[in-house]
């Protein structure tokens, strides 16, 4: 595809405008819009609790109906301030002044959310039968799923003073230590020995290259620039691990899994099957990482040759072409989705650059209904950049589609929240793979599917592993030290890699950048889950084609409004079904062959 050529000023004029959260207000005014939305927002809470704290099992029907409206548009307003002090944060975590918003708002946020405890308590207390009766109301469609997973924590709730005073302190405890954590791992910088030193993505993104010595160097040259905050980094995990089990503890959850599993609308026995199901194929990137030393002329890899390039091409993607080929592939299978996408681009709700201090890897924040999603990237002009973007926008469309359904319904669990991710940059893939003109190029894409399937479904399910281990050692053995994380660290990986990758010791510290473990302990399976539940969802693409296309909509536009089981029969996927993560492996097993052939076909082996 041609298209024009990006100079590092185009990429850099991809900046989102955060100002569409701030209700008109403009830039310059852009902490008193947020502390002006955060008074009114304390308003409304106070106002509310005065109407009904106390009074939940008095509400009829229409009173239900009617608090939850009240709640909803509090909740809209509040989340416009949260998302423009977190988005804001994102763009530079070294600037003192959008730390200071960033915790003024958590500061606010936390009050008001503890003026609103008492709605949740008194919820969950009602009788079955009565919640039920109120559930059926005419009218509540718009937060009737929202209410009944609600009354699932009925188990694991506090009394409200115990839960007030968990609430505030988690501004001293919990979001302190997460951003202490995000801040020091977004000003790592990395000296490559060529001058200013690089951010961290620049400098992984050297483990791309075909030349070993380069990406060897670029390992030892990101274990030490981890070195200096190190120390820190692992008191954080220490503590907030303590934290948690102290907290489910007091919530009577029996395992470190168990809260994020009923967040996820999942059981522990499904997570369990997913994890058991994934590490019973170890072997599949096993195979992989062997036939990939063979193309790289090597005996074993070691961990930092896993990502090499397996041919000497390093394809360079200028923002304009990452742009016109993601667009059109979205637009290729549905017009709709492709004009939302086309929307990111012109209405700058995409932030592309790498700058200092810019929060690493990617994400779509998908604010609340009343604006639009934004994404985060760090664009570094190769391939996996281009599938990224491609990732990234399928958060995109699912949240602005899903944002029909209200706040309390605009989002899926985290089981289902990658189905559409996922989705979206397989379509983009196979755009790329028709692209390949020559028997070496479609195998450097295949290799980049495969090794995408092993980062998202295997990767993922070791790192699980990993935080099983420094949970459950935590709390058997009381604080970790920095070598005995690193143990941990390696442990979970070489139970994946077995002899097929050698984990240096310069491997072990690597842990150590990764938010997921910090800010949201037990993520790491969603990954797994959506990966091979997006599969299977494709696959059903593949056998219907356009007809399929009106039921993916419609799972898009469900938001969260349903159960992940509900939601899975619209595009024709049973969840409950225990075979279900052998199929999607299945279809991971057949990537590699396909990556085997074009080895083959390309005189490779």
């Amino acid at each position: 595809m041609s298209a024009p050529d990006a100079t590092d000023a185009q990429l850099d004029a991809v900046a989102w405008d955060l100002t569409d959260l701030l209700d008109g207000a403009g830039s310059q005014d852009a902490a008193t819009a947020v502390d002006a939305m955060l008074d009114e927002s304390q308003r409304r809470a106070d106002a509310f609790a005065e109407a009904h704290a106390g009074r939940i099992a008095e509400l009829d029907g229409p009173g239900l109906v009617a608090a939850m409206q009240e709640l909803g548009e509090l909740q809209d307003l509040l989340g416009r301030a949260a998302s423009y002090a977190v988005l804001s944060f994102s763009e530079n975590t070294a600037d003192p002044v959008r730390g200071a918003l960033l915790q003024r708002m958590q500061e606010k946020g936390t009050a008001i959310e503890t003026r609103l405890l008492f709605f949740d308590l008194e919820w969950a207390a009602l009788p079955d039968e009565r919640a039920a009766e109120l559930l059926a109301t005419d009218g509540l469609d718009f937060a009737r799923h929202h209410l009944e997973t609600a009354r699932r924590y009925r188990p694991h709730l506090l009394s409200e003073p115990e839960e007030k005073v968990l609430a505030e302190k988690n501004l001293t405890g919990r979001s302190a230590w997460t951003r202490l954590f995000e801040e020091q791992a977004s000003s790592i910088t990395v000296d490559l020995g060529e001058g200013d030193a690089v951010s961290l993505e620049v400098a992984l993104s050297r483990l791309f290259a075909p030349d070993r010595e380069i990406r060897a160097h670029a390992a030892e040259s990101v274990t030490r620039a981890l070195q200096p905050g190190l120390r820190v980094r692992g008191y954080v995990l220490n503590t907030l691990t303590a934290d948690k089990a102290v907290d489910d503890r007091l919530r009577h959850f029996p395992h470190w899994l168990s809260s994020r599993n009923l967040s996820n609308e999942a059981s522990d026995e499904s997570v369990q099957a997913l994890i058991d199901a994934v590490r019973s194929r170890y072997e599949v990137p096993r195979r992989w990482y062997r036939l990939k030393a063979k193309l790289l002329g090597l005996d074993r890899l070691a961990d930092y040759d896993r990502m090499a390039s397996v041919t000497d091409a390093d394809e360079r993607f200028e923002w304009p072409e990452a742009r016109a080929i993601v667009q059109e592939s979205y637009s290729a299978f549905s017009s709709d989705l492709g004009e939302l996408v086309e929307r990111f681009f012109e209405e700058r709700w995409i932030d592309a650059p790498v700058r200092p201090n810019k929060r690493g890897g990617a994400f779509c924040s998908y604010t609340v209904p009343s604006v639009h999603p934004y994404v985060l990237l760090n664009y570094t002009y190769k391939r996996r950049d281009v599938l990224t973007l491609a990732h990234e926008l399928g958060h995109g469309v699912h949240s602005a589609l899903g944002s029909r359904q209200g706040i309390f319904h605009m989002a899926t669990p985290l089981t289902m929240a990658e189905t559409a991710s996922v989705f979206g940059e397989t379509l983009v893939f196979g755009r790329l793979l028709e692209q390949a003109a020559t028997p070496e190029s479609r195998l450097a894409l295949l290799a980049e599917s495969i090794e995408g399937s092993i980062a998202t479904v295997f990767r993922q399910i070791a790192m699980n592993r990993f935080e099983h281990l420094v949970h459950t050692n935590r709390r058997e053995e009381g604080e970790l030290s920095l070598e005995r994380i690193g143990e941990l660290w390696a442990e979970s990986q070489e139970e994946l890699l077995g002899d097929a990758v050698e984990v240096t010791p310069n491997y072990r510290s690597w842990w150590s950048y990764v938010p997921h473990f910090i800010s949201t302990p037990g993520y790491v399976y969603a990954y797994a889950y959506g990966q091979l539940l997006a599969l299977a969802v494709y696959g059903r693409y593949e056998e219907e084609g356009d007809a399929f296309v009106p039921a993916y909509l419609e799972l898009l536009a469900a938001g969260g409004s349903r159960s992940p089981e509900e939601l899975g029969k619209v595009v024709g996927v049973d969840l409950a079904d225990p075979g279900f993560w052998d199929l999607g492996l299945a279809l991971v097993d057949r990537q590699l062959e396909a990556a085997e052939s074009a080895a083959r076909e390309a005189g490779r082996l």
